[in-house]
């Protein structure tokens, strides 16, 4: 049912009840973005899982997170099983290929694949500033810090790198402050302490070398299919703040990183942004404008964003306009909430004069959904109740087993393993510590000055010592110069006398 040129989707639902005329995606419109939605349990993960396994077929790189590890079994090949042949029945999928797709597990936290890992210069004060919810003032404390940063070569590569740097800043609070604003202490100490957060929360093994290279999750096999990355994100999702920024700094570093490529015949990579709320929940304007400002112009670098939600109300109005290609499962009105999300999503279709999209959307079944795709010259197509295809590979999670093999066989394997630790900030601020504290040393030692009387002890430079700390004097001891200036005190009797006396006693005490 497919071909060089589309993705089948499935077939759209006739007046009579009957499965006839097939849904496609065109793949030149397939960078135009796109949005699944639905409530839980509707079948939006088999969706999602079709259209990675169309576009991998169509030999389309694929980005996708694994929120509950459902999505995994894309790595195995699908067995007939009764619902799914009876499926492909309905949608008159002949013939009914079972296969297994180029899969590379990715991970965070290295558990469940291969860590990814990104600098703390590429994420950047924004992306950094909204991970850690930090106010305003903190906010432009953090844009200080990464100005300073490349004023004074200093690298930003992991999270004590920007610890490091923080301090610095706090120890110039006065110097820095007349340059940029004011800088306080209270105020770095609390981006600090949410620091200190994040690296419990386990962003070190984030924030690090080697980094992520782009041109490993938009890779081709020899058959010339492409590679479908899955991120294991069913631990991410307990700091879901994480999750979210790292997904934007990802379309982020494509958007800066692609060459511009208009409208190809087929997108060059495909982004699935699951649980696509989070992006935006508590997200300042500033934040949400550069999600738009992304989405907006990544289509013609060839990148297609596919946001994966419960309702369309969690995409601001300015970043669903983008979104060309929609499938919309069921959705349940039973609060006012939900009531809106329904009439909102019946009214972004094109509409149909067969049915009622927002009766028909409280209506769908588990793997129907109303499919609207672009078609030619960019066109919506008209809205279709339509039976989503199953899907070619396994329904269902993979064994640990299954994925370690398939981890250890990766085209990547031992690439990202081992943390590279170079020299940094941490280092280099380490360093010109030491060598401050070093000439402030090297300068006591240097005005240093002692008063001698030739004749009277020794004016010799001091020997070297051992390393042990010479024995004190005892208080109640004299030198040979103090026994000789007493025994003259004593012997002169005059006033003059012992007025000059007293002005040598003076200057051996201040020599000393």
């Amino acid at each position: 049912m497919a071909d060089e040129t589309s993705i089948f989707i499935g077939a759209s639902r006739k007046p009579d009840d009957s499965y006839q005329r097939p849904e496609k995606l065109l793949l030149q419109y397939g960078n135009r973005h796109g949005l699944v939605t639905g409530a839980t349990g509707t079948g939006k993960t088999v969706t999602l899982q079709i259209l990675a396994e169309g576009f991998s077929n169509a030999g389309v790189p694929v980005f996708c997170a694994d929120i509950k590890g459902d999505l995994s079994g894309i790595a195995m090949m699908g067995t007939a099983q009764d619902f799914l042949v009876k499926r492909a029945e309905q949608v008159k999928l002949d013939p009914y290929d079972f296969q297994e797709f180029p899969v590379i597990f990715w991970d965070l936290f290295g558990e469940q694949g291969h860590p990814i890992r990104a600098t703390v210069s590429e994420m950047g004060p924004l992306l950094l500033s909204r991970l850690m919810n930090l106010s305003e003032a903190q906010e432009g404390i953090m844009n200080i810090a990464f100005r300073i940063a490349d004023e004074e070569g200093l690298l930003l590569l992991d999270l004590k790198d920007l610890q490091a740097l923080l301090a610095n800043i706090a120890d110039r609070a006065q110097e820095i402050g007349a340059r940029y604003g004011n800088v306080t202490k209270p105020s770095v100490g609390a981006i600090q302490r949410t620091l200190l957060v994040l690296e419990q929360q386990g962003a070190t093994n984030f924030f690090g070398e080697p980094a992520l290279r782009i041109a490993d999750i938009m890779r081709t096999t020899r058959d010339g299919r492409g590679a479908i990355s899955v991120l294991a994100a069913d631990k991410l999702m307990a700091n879901p703040r994480l999750y979210a920024t790292f997904l934007l700094w990802l379309m982020s570093e494509l958007f800066e990183e692609l060459p511009e490529v208009g409208d190809p015949d087929k997108p060059k990579l495909v982004f699935f942004f699951d649980e696509a709320h989070l992006l935006f929940d508590d997200a300042p304007k500033v934040l949400i404008d550069r999600v738009e400002q992304v989405v907006r112009l990544i289509r013609s670098k060839g990148v297609g964003v596919y946001f994966v939600t419960q309702n369309p109300l969690d995409i601001p109005e300015t970043v669903l306009a983008q979104l060309g290609n929609r499938v919309q499962h069921a959705l349940r009105a039973y609060t006012p909430r939900e009531q809106k999300a329904v009439r909102t999503a019946a009214e972004t279709f094109r509409p149909n004069p067969d049915f009622d999209c927002a009766t028909v959307i409280t209506q769908l079944g588990t793997g129907e959904a109303l499919v609207s795709t672009l078609e030619a010259k960019g066109v919506p197509s008209m809205v279709q109740r339509t039976l989503v295809r199953p899907p070619s590979s396994r329904l269902g999670p993979i064994t640990p087993d299954e994925r370690r093999k398939l981890v250890t066989e990766s085209p990547v394997a031992g690439q990202y393993d081992q943390t590279i630790d170079r020299e940094s900030a941490f280092e280099m601020l380490q360093k010109k510590a030491k060598d401050a504290l070093d000439a402030e040393t090297q300068q006591q030692e240097s005005g240093r000055s002692r008063w001698t009387i030739p004749g009277f002890g020794n004016d010799d430079p001091a020997p070297q010592t051992t390393g042990r700390a010479p024995a004190r004097r005892a208080s109640n001891r004299q030198t040979v110069a103090e026994a000789a200036i007493k025994s003259v005190v004593r012997s002169v009797g005059s006033s003059v006398g012992r007025a000059i006396v007293r002005g040598i006693l003076g200057s051996l005490a201040r020599g000393r």
